[in-house]
Order: structure tokens, then C-alpha cells, then sequence
């Protein structure tokens, strides 16, 4: 199993990176939370979790081990593979997963694409004794867990946002004028709960440029 890998990020895309280890480039299926995390050209370590299939082998990565954990936990409850369980990381840090699951909160679960009433309720029925808390969740002050920078703290996130665009390929000028109109959003993400989450701004700037 590869359980980490460390390198430096050759690209990034609308799903994933490319992390160069040892002269090799690993293609890992990222969340938007952990891609607006990497820049192309520095160094990055990232979590991973190998899924073996007949005709497939896909290597998704994680912003700490903890993600990667909870990733692999989810994928025990029935119904719930891979794809899906990385969608719910890509709507929920996992303290909100685990906060979800045990307060039995089926709105927010069925906030994920893919997760209808039923599914919510039986992910709480399967995983609420399992889950548990750790420690290493990412704190509400914005303090980063790894290596990686931040996502949640308030004053770098249109810098963040900016160098997740760019390294997707848009323009400076681009990402200016998504970060323009997103800026509302980010005033009520803090608002309502004290920071930012880019993953979630970094969709909705995919959504107007891709329109646009």
C-alpha cells in the first residue's frame, strides 16, 4: 500500500495532481479543499489511499492522515465506494462528517451529491459507533495539521484561491475577477462561522469561469 507520497507537485487539475517521487509521476485524485492546497513547482506531501480494481489502479490523496483514515472508514458502510466517499470529504471536513454522523444530522449528509435520505441514514446507522474524534482534526483557528498550508484562515484566502486557479490554468486577470464576485460568499462563510473554506469557493469559481 502507498501510504504517503512527498514531492514536488508537477501539475494540478480540476481532480488531481501530479506529484513527482523519485524521477516518477504519480497521478492522485484529489479533493478541491486539498488541490487549492498545492502549487505546481513546490514540494508537497499528501496522504494516500491505493484502490485496487480488476482493470484500475487509482491513488487518491489527502490533506493529512487522518482524511485518509476516515476516507478508507467510510468506504466500509454499505453502498459507499471510493468516489462517493471521497465527495464527502470534498463537501465536509471531517469533523463535520464525524459531527454529522453523530448527531444524526441527514441534511448535511444529503448535502453530498450521490446521498439521498436513505443512504444518510444508514451511513449514521453503520458508522456513528465507529467514527469517533481525534485530535487531529484541522482546528477552527485555521492551524494546519501537516506541512501544508492552511485553508481555513480568513486573510489568505483570495491568495489561496488565486494560486489554485492559476495553477489549474486560468489567468491572473481571471482568477481576479472570480475572487470579485466570490467575495460576498467568503463574507458570509465568516460570518457564520469564523473562517473560510476555499474548497467550497474554489467550486463555485470553477462553476463562473467555466460559464464564462
Amino acid at each position: 500500500m502507498i501510504a504517503s507520497v512527498s514531492g514536488r507537485v508537477a501539475a494540478v487539475s480540476p481532480d488531481g495532481a501530479v506529484v513527482e517521487v523519485g524521477g516518477i509521476g504519480l497521478a492522485v485524485q484529489c479533493t478541491p479543499g486539498t488541490i487549492a492546497r498545492l502549487q505546481v513547482g513546490e514540494s508537497a506531501r499528501l496522504a494516500t489511499s491505493l484502490v485496487v480494481r480488476e482493470d484500475s489502479l487509482t491513488l487518491y490523496g489527502f490533506a493529512d492522515d487522518d482524511e485518509r483514515q476516515l476516507f478508507e472508514l467510510l468506504q466500509t458502510a454499505n453502498g459507499v465506494g471510493p468516489r462517493l466517499a471521497q465527495a464527502v470529504l470534498a463537501i465536509h471536513p471531517p469533523r463535520e462528517v464525524r459531527r454529522a454522523v453523530s448527531m444524526a444530522d441527514v441534511k448535511a449528509l444529503t448535502q453530498v451529491p450521490g446521498i439521498g435520505k436513505k443512504g444518510a441514514e444508514r451511513l449514521i446507522l453503520e458508522l456513528r459507533d465507529r467514527l469517533g474524534t481525534t485530535s487531529v482534526d484541522t482546528p477552527l483557528d485555521g492551524a494546519a495539521p501537516t506541512g501544508l498550508p492552511a485553508v481555513t484562515a480568513v486573510a489568505p484566502w483570495r491568495d489561496q484561491l488565486a494560486s489554485a486557479l492559476i495553477g489549474l490554468g486560468w489567468t491572473g486577470k481571471e482568477a481576479d475577477a472570480a475572487i470579485v464576485q466570490l467575495a460576498p460568499l467568503a463574507d458570509e462563510q465568516v460570518t457564520a462561522t469564523g473562517s473560510v473554506e476555499v474548497a467550497v469557493l474554489l467550486r463555485q469559481a470553477l462553476r463562473l469561469l467555466g460559464r464564462a
